[in-house]
């Protein structure tokens, strides 16, 4: 997504629960992080990060590039996402022309509901949050992307795209790889 779609509020959701909020945690907790992605990725089998020790977890969770934001729905944490910023991956396209400053990208690092939340329509919600909260990051960034794979909700790409992101790789890796990029 190489800039912020016009229409996202209207694409948001059949969410309209006061009840519901999505919070940054400004205090880094590196066990929220590890927490969230073993009971957000259980049901899907997220590998990826399963044998990092505690010290990888810490040095991950309060690096300044990532911010983490947490959605309670009655107070109660019902999922999270994580925003990764890095320098811009297109070629040519790490300094502006105008502003000179260093482009960066963001990405949506990691994303996804407590199984209890998941059919509730908190997904879209939570997702054009993270989406206007990376575009919202500032300096601006060039793009804002994420990678989605077999290992996520099967409705996720669907989410994914509603939002305005586009498929612009798949890769038939092996299972659990990381298979399309949006």
């Amino acid at each position: 997504m190489r800039e912020r779609p016009r229409a996202l509020k209207e694409q948001s959701s059949a969410v309209t629960d006061q009840r519901f909020e999505i919070r940054e945690l400004k205090q880094r907790d590196w066990r929220f992080n590890r927490e969230m992605y073993f009971r957000v990725g259980e049901r899907w089998e997220w590998i990826d990060k399963r044998p990092w020790t505690d010290e990888q977890w810490r040095e991950y969770a309060t690096d300044p590039n990532l911010r983490t934001f947490a959605g309670h729905y009655k107070e109660e944490v019902a999922g999270y996402f994580e925003l990764l910023r890095s320098p811009s991956s297109t070629p040519g396209g790490h300094r502006s022309q105008i502003t000179d400053q260093i482009r960066t990208e963001v990405e949506i690092a990691y994303f996804g509901l407590l199984p209890d939340f998941i059919g509730r329509g908190f997904g879209s919600a939570l997702l054009t949050s993270a989406i206007e909260k990376a575009w919202g990051w500032s300096p601006s960034p060039s793009r804002v992307w994420v990678h989605t794979c077999n290992r996520d909700h099967p409705g996720a790409l669907r989410n994914y795209q509603a939002r305005g992101f586009v498929i612009y790789k798949v890769d038939t890796g092996e299972a659990g790889s990381a298979t399309d990029g949006v």
